[in-house]
């Protein structure tokens, strides 16, 4: 039943008959009425034979009272002891991948999707046993760790979702690989079905998959009051910069070619741009992003600024900055950098002045607990989270968001006064 059409059945026995006697009052009604014990009353007291009530409806049915959706139930509840089994979280890889015009790439799910749907998302998925190598078992320390799985499993899902193959030749000169697009399309169907090994397609191709050229940045393990939970491993991955002069024409297909989408199995397109034009994108509630996709936007947005004006050479100086910020820990004082900091989102409160929830990102999750690893202490994201998905979402320092709050319901307990 919707919300605005909630009524409250309320059965009287009365001592002029043994049935029950429904009662149907409308949300208006509720907000004013409390029932009180029968002594307190003398309509009820002469009718019936009730026991004493001290039921308050005002407090069942608050005037604001509407259905929360899963998502926030699931965050802000994670805090506390799971009601039920936690869930495994799976080893999963994805990539910040920058163009050679410092724009990064998102893929838009498709609605289906039983993970992030309608979301955008970068590129990435679960890692494979068949197709990336040993995985680290639950037990072992190095499940949450950087590894060669999780690169492979990085670079194979970003190939098989948007076509784009991180890979260089096998001569060593350093370039990457060029596979015409016929052929190359064949072979990420192939890889996609399981008919062949990605690293031995590329192989075949003559060329090595670029695992050295992914830089750590950041694990996120799942909430564990989620059903479905995930161990991430984050990277980035810059692609060369275009040898042309301040244009921001991509190269030519042999060096990066334009992504597309897999045909709809999982996503519907794959676009490059801008971090500062994907945030505002969401913010504007265009597109959906989840708390990682914003957060990590939003922590390169003010370093990588495509312009039409700038050159290989400004467009690296951006790329430095990143690398630079990449080796200190963002300021919290802990001193992990971000290549081994884990995040496991956690509601710390709901704001009264937006009703927003705000996520803590200092927690690395219970299977990481006494690892010594940990999170963002600094910054939390603030996120409503409706049925369709996270809308509103910002990144804050969590002074501030805790000032602000402070002054909102000091502000507002003045009022009431």
């Amino acid at each position: 039943m919707h919300p605005r059409q909630l009524r409250c059945i309320i059965t009287l026995r009365t001592s002029y008959t043994s049935n029950a006697a429904p009662i149907t009052f409308s949300k208006s009604t509720i907000r004013s009425l409390r029932i009180i014990p029968s002594s307190q009353s003398p309509t009820l007291s002469r009718t019936s034979r009730t026991q004493p009530l001290l039921l308050s409806l005002r407090r069942v049915f608050p005037p604001s009272m509407a259905p929360r959706p899963a998502l926030e139930k699931q965050y802000m509840s994670s805090g506390t002891k799971p009601t039920k089994q936690i869930a495994e979280p799976r080893p999963s890889a994805s990539i910040l991948l920058i163009s050679p015009t410092n724009e990064i790439l998102l893929l838009h799910r498709v609605r289906t999707s039983t993970s992030f749907a309608s979301a955008h998302v970068f590129p990435g998925g679960n890692l494979s046993s068949t197709q990336d190598g040993d995985i680290p078992s639950p037990t072992s320390p190095n499940r949450h760790l950087d590894g060669r799985p999780y690169r492979l499993g990085a670079i194979r899902e970003c190939f098989e979702e948007s076509g784009i193959l991180l890979a260089k030749r096998k001569d060593g000169g350093g370039e990457l690989l060029d596979v015409e697009e016929e052929v190359r399309e064949k072979g990420r169907k192939d890889v996609h079905a399981g008919r062949v090994r990605f690293e031995d397609w590329v192989e075949s191709m003559g060329g090595v998959v670029d695992v050295d050229g992914l830089i750590p940045f950041t694990r996120w393990i799942t909430p564990t009051n989620l059903p479905k939970r995930f161990t991430t491993q984050m990277y980035i991955y810059f692609f060369p910069l275009a040898q042309t002069s301040k244009s921001t024409t991509l190269p030519s297909k042999s060096v990066m070619p334009v992504p597309t989408s897999d045909g709809g199995v999982e996503h519907t397109a794959a676009l490059f741009a801008s971090c500062s034009e994907w945030l505002s994108q969401a913010r504007r509630n265009e597109v959906i992003l989840f708390p990682p996709q914003y957060y990590l936007m939003s922590l390169l947005s003010p370093f990588l600024s495509p312009s039409r004006f700038l050159d290989a050479e400004e467009l690296q100086a951006q790329r430095d900055k990143v690398l630079e910020f990449l080796k200190g820990d963002g300021g919290d004082g802990k001193g992990i950098p971000w290549a081994d900091k884990a995040m496991s989102p956690i509601g710390i409160m709901m704001r009264k002045s937006d009703g927003r929830s705000v996520l803590g990102l200092e927690k690395p999750g219970p299977e990481l607990k006494g690892s010594g690893r940990g999170g963002d202490e600094k910054r939390v994201v603030l996120v409503k989270f409706g049925k369709e998905g996270p809308r509103d979402v910002e990144v804050r320092e969590k002074a501030e968001i805790l000032a602000e709050e402070k002054a909102f319901i000091q502000k507002e307990g003045e009022a009431k006064l």
